[in-house]
């Protein structure tokens, strides 16, 4: 038997590729199916099964592509109502393949459909559990995202979930393998460890939220505490894996035409397209196409195109590094904004050429920022974007916290007369954000190199340039 975890670091993803003989079972597959299928053929076997743990929400599943490719049967757990041929399963229904099997658990909570998979190998031993988002390692799944859906509040998913993990999971045996939907980086939860695997047993010990003395009314406290509101594109990637989705293939096909600086500029003008410039902040920043917003391809690019970029359908043009074009493409259709329509052949360097015209962001060193900020006695602007928690743990006295999150609905607090210093914690979403900014008119933005860290490796900046918790002091 061949367990493979197929983690996707962007999205903090883990899919499953599991082979006993010639059978394969996929769990949570991305929507590119060549992962899958590759392995299936390389080593001998045919997918028989694609179980789904229940409606994602973070990204577009790859079942209804690879279903069709292979022939698998999807699965799904009790109560799914998709709008494609898949099998819908029963509670403690089994799954054979090759010499072991599957057991669907129905694990209600964070959605109503949520199931898990429990494998048993040929002797009758419990070896793993697929636990989807309704388990992670340090956490649970969220009980707030399938409200709509479900027709329940967070607080009702919330009591059905501290039932699910109590009467189907935590009876199950201590070393029993779990392997989550997602780690740390996830929207889907709050407190995901790093780790992406774990034992059971352990889990139990650690996991606040399989505390075996935590009553219904702690867990359901515990577990919608803190929640941040989910991020927009959700709902889209939820109807998208319910209902079906255009193949990949003609995805990526569309995506990955190549125009020349001329026909980009004339088809930027006439589709009023999204310019996404996919390169790193430092490159972006000495030299870009006027009005185009940059969400580095090499950081969280998915899940900060869902957050920022509210229209799924709207056009995309990309501009990105040599070679990495077709990435971006499928990059941002795991996420489910398929209406990429080409990108800028010969990268910036043949807009150069061509003569067009080039913007650029202020930047400034981290040494600079502070001899500035000492020049002008503390009266200067400055944004600080990082979540609000990264923010309230420490941050620089005179700052204003603006989530680049919630710029779409705060970008209002900006005044364009005013110059502002932004930062975040390495460089990388301060100049997301700066980007958006100035594609709207605000151009009185300078970054600040390298973020905090940068900040605070110089070793210039106070004690008293510093807000901290009383117990950090």
């Amino acid at each position: 038997m061949k367990i493979e975890q197929i983690y996707t670091g962007c999205l903090a993803h883990g899919a499953y590729y599991i082979q006993s003989g010639s059978e394969i079972a996929i769990i949570d597959p991305l929507r590119e199916t060549k992962p899958y299928t590759l392995r299936a053929l390389g080593n001998e076997g045919k997918i028989k099964y694609i179980f789904e743990t229940h409606f994602h929400a973070d990204f577009v599943s790859g079942h209804v592509d690879l279903a069709k490719q292979t022939g698998a049967t999807v699965v799904f757990g009790p109560t799914a109502q998709p709008a494609f041929d898949a099998h819908v399963g029963y509670d403690g229904e089994k799954f054979q393949v090759g010499e072991v099997t599957f057991t669907l658990l129905h694990t209600p909570g964070h959605t109503m459909e949520s199931a898990c998979y429990l494998l048993t190998d040929k002797n009758g031993k419990d070896i793993a559990l697929f636990s989807g988002d309704t388990l992670f390692i340090g956490d649970v799944g969220r009980p707030d995202l399938a409200q709509k859906f479900a027709g329940k509040t967070q607080d009702e998913l919330a009591k059905i979930l501290f039932h699910s993990l109590r009467d189907k999971i935590m009876p199950l045996g201590d070393d029993i393998v779990v392997y989550p939907g997602h780690g740390a980086g996830s929207a889907c939860g709050k407190n995901m460890s790093k780790e992406t695997s774990d034992t059971l047993g352990h889990q139990k010990s650690q996991n606040y939220a399989l505390r075996a003395d935590m009553t219904e009314e702690e867990f359901v406290k515990e577990v919608t505490t803190g929640l941040m509101p989910p991020p927009a594109y959700f709902p889209i990637n939820v109807m998208m894996n319910k209902t079906g989705y255009e193949s990949i293939d003609k995805v990526v096909k569309k995506g990955s035409r190549a125009f020349s600086a001329e026909e980009f500029e004339a088809l930027a003008n006439s589709t009023k397209a999204l310019l996404l410039d996919t390169r790193k902040a430092s490159v972006f920043a000495e030299g870009f196409i006027p009005n185009s917003v940059n969400i580095g391809i090499d950081g969280s690019f998915a899940p900060w195109v869902g957050a920022l970029i509210q229209d799924t359908k709207q056009p995309i043009l990309l501009i990105t590094e040599f070679g990495r074009e077709e990435e971006a493409v499928y990059r941002l259709a795991r996420v489910g904004y398929d209406n990429a329509i080409g990108y800028l052949e010969g990268g910036i360097k043949a807009w150069v050429d061509a003569g067009k015209e080039l913007d650029t962001v202020q930047t400034i060193s981290a040494e600079d920022f502070f001899a500035v900020k000492k020049a002008a006695n503390d009266n200067l602007d400055i944004l600080d974007i990082r979540k609000k928690n990264e923010y309230d743990a420490e941050h620089i006295r005179v700052a204003k916290n603006l989530p680049l999150d919630y710029i779409n609905q705060t970008m209002d607090q900006v005044d364009k007369n005013k110059t502002y210093y932004v930062h975040c914690a390495g460089g990388y979403r301060s100049m997301i954000f700066v980007s958006i900014l100035k594609a709207r008119g605000y151009h009185n933005l300078i970054d600040v190199k390298g973020g905090m860290g940068a900040i605070k490796e110089t070793n210039l900046f106070s004690l008293t340039d510093y807000v901290k918790p009383v117990s950090m002091l």
